[in-house]
């Protein structure tokens, strides 16, 4: 084994490809659980897991990946260094998950895909706007994949290469159960945040803020920095049927009215963003000293509001929760075979391998935090049109079976501070994971996906099927038998004629046209069909209804952000219907589904030499209108 050293990489322009790709061949593939091995060393069992796929970190990055990779075929380990899943959104630290639908100012940016799937599940099942019924609802959702292997509280500690170059395994410790695990695997996800496993690799990064002439990038400073954005502390406060009074302990922070001028305090329920700090350490090795820092800041804010007499709406609110984990921004951005620069989220370019998309603004916060309240909080450049983000900017230009995904993706800190945001970071995910197992099952590495466009192809179409919305690029797969079909339909609206299920496009994406089945449905027959000419064989049938893409969701404790959104199922949801096949022989086969709240619903038949398939709508979660974007079939 080749163990590297530490490697830190300030770029000094753009990242350009290896020109000899490496082949990584790997193991056998598993299909199933990771088995471990054990032995005992000083105390600590060690336990070995073998994989096709590992993945480090346990946000909704990794949680994103993890699941993707599973759902198309590859043996996945989990690891995740807290108890719970979901990173910056988990009950522990409580911010909003966000992305290219910022707030309310965007329309039909949501992300779909994965995090689309979390999003409307938690919606439907925590109408007690439970945090830690999010954490359950994530968890829920990566145990139930068969191919995942999680381990909670265990972090990577240590990575060691082989000859080629790539990893061979990764080292992570669990004091808790006194284990050391040993993570064998062929490609390595790194969904940290901090790239705690890249940079044990020695995988190149940069880290702060680079200067103009680095990118020519207008919004970067005049000169390079050590800099970063700094992390926050959230809290909860709750109002009472009597005064509460505050006692603000010795060590917090004392602020006054003009230390608000840029920070508006509007409520007292939910936290402030702004209680930001540490930008000008390291947001790693410094993270006590920022923790208690922070934990002052907060402690002096609630002292200000409580006592100033600037506040006396608050007399009867006290703090019913107070975060003791720092929400993290920004550190290490793993250097990539591309660099992700403002200009081309601008100018929206195009990539050949685009494999998700942005849309936060480029949201830039100084590093100073609340130690300079002189300052606005942030500089948010709004986007007219969501960006691309491109493959080549989720896999390492050096090591090459790591990919990362989250906050660490390949991007100057300029086109950072739009792509941080957690609804991004999880559509990286899925991603990331989805091409680990593609290249699983090519033999091939990430870089050899991008260099040959026919597979690139197939990749990007692998990804549309599992509802990762791609900018201008349609559902061409030639194995989905729908597009052979003759579509019939009881009823139809002018702005959502039947033949829209098969037209490739599975979302509104802002040209005029609806992109979906509408068809009234009370008290009628109303249904939509595919016919086809010759017996099909059909083992798969997928629907994609409207789930209000054009609206916000996302759990919050802010109640006037809570109380803007639609909760619960979405209403445009079709909630019951039935699948009928007729076979050729005029046999029928039928599927009766209620109570559904999911936007991707996939059905696993086996309906042999069926002649039509028809979808009889029951009834919607509100909707007068039945919607259908895209159905598919495949053998």
């Amino acid at each position: 084994m080749i163990r590297r050293m530490f490697l830190k990489s300030l770029a000094a322009g753009s990242a350009t490809a290896f020109s000899t790709p490496i082949t990584l061949w790997g193991q056998s593939r598993q299909e199933f659980k990771a088995l471990p091995t054990q032995r005992e060393i000083r105390n600590f069992t060690e336990t070995t897991y073998s994989a096709d796929i590992i993945v480090a970190g346990g946000g909704l990055a990794g949680v994103c990946a993890a699941i993707a990779a599973a759902r198309n075929g590859a043996s996945v380990v989990l690891v995740q260094d807290r108890s719970r899943l979901g990173g910056n959104s988990s009950s522990e630290i409580r911010m909003h998950v966000l992305g290219a639908n910022n707030h309310r100012f965007t329309r039909n940016w949501r992300e779909t895909g994965l995090i689309e799937e979390l999003k409307l599940t938690e919606s439907a099942n925590n109408l007690q706007r439970s945090f830690e019924m999010w954490d359950l609802i994530l968890y829920d959702k990566v145990i139930s994949e068969p191919n995942i292997t999680l381990l909670l509280d265990t972090a990577v500690i240590d990575a060691e290469l082989n000859a080629r170059g790539s990893i061979d395994q990764a080292v992570a410790i669990s004091p808790l159960l006194e284990e050391r695990v040993v993570l064998k695997g062929q490609f390595f996800v790194d969904c940290t945040g901090d790239s705690a496993l890249a940079a044990r690799a020695g995988a190149e990064y940069m880290w702060g803020r680079e200067g103009k002439k680095t990118f020519g990038e207008s919004l970067a400073p005049d000169e390079p920095d050590h800099k970063t954005m700094g992390n926050s502390i959230m809290f909860f406060a709750k109002k009472h049927d009597r005064e509460m009074p505050f006692i603000k302990p010795a060590w917090a922070k004392t602020y006054t009215e003009k230390d608000f001028q840029h920070r508006r305090i509007r409520s007292y329920e939910y936290g402030y963003w702004w209680i930001e700090w540490g930008g000008e350490l390291d947001t790693i090795k410094d993270n006590r000293k920022i923790r208690h820092e922070l934990l002052a800041i907060v402690m002096g804010v609630w002292d200000y509001i409580k006592n100033s007499s600037d506040h006396p709406d608050a007399a009867n609110y006290a703090l019913d929760w107070v975060g003791m984990i720092p929400g993290k921004r920004e550190n290490r951005r793993l250097l990539g075979d591309h660099v992700m620069i403002q200009q081309e989220m601008e100018n929206q370019d195009m990539y050949p391998d685009r494999v998700a998309y942005g849309g936060w603004p480029m949201d830039d916060h100084p590093p100073e935090g609340m130690d300079r309240t002189d300052q606005s909080p942030y500089r948010s450049i709004k986007m007219k049109t969501p960006y691309n983000i491109p493959f080549r900017s989720l896999y390492s230009r050096n090591i090459p079976n790591l990919l990362m995904a989250g906050r660490n993706i390949s991007a100057s800190h300029v086109a950072f501070s739009s792509t941080r945001v957690m609804a991004t970071c999880a559509a990286i995910g899925q991603a990331a994971g989805t091409g680990a197992a593609f290249a699983v099952q090519n033999r091939c590495t990430p870089r050899e996906i991008v260099e040959n466009k026919g597979v690139l192809d197939r990749f990007q179409q692998l990804l549309l099927r599992d509802d990762q919305s791609l900018l201008n690029v349609r559902n061409t797969d030639e194995n989905d038998l729908a597009k052979n079909a003759r579509i019939n339909a009881s009823h139809e609206t002018l702005a959502g004629p039947a033949k829209s299920v098969i037209d490739g496009w599975n979302r509104d994406i802002g040209d005029g046209t609806s992109h979906q089945w509408q068809a009234p449905w009370r008290n009628l027959d109303t249904w939509i069909e595919l016919e086809w000419s010759a017996p099909q064989h059909i083992r798969t049938i997928q629907l994609t209804f409207d789930s209000g893409l054009n609206r916000t969701l996302y759990l919050t404790g802010s109640d006037g952000q809570y109380k803007a959104q639609t909760r619960g199922a979405q209403p445009e949801m079709i909630s019951d219907y039935q699948l009928d096949c007729v076979h050729v022989d005029g046999k029928r086969s039928v599927i009766e589904h209620s109570g559904n709240f999911l936007r991707l619903v996939r059905h696993r038949v086996d309906w042999q030499n069926v002649k039509k398939i028809r979808i009889i709508i029951r009834s919607t979660h509100g909707d007068d209108l039945a919607r259908i974007f895209e159905i598919r079939c495949y053998a």
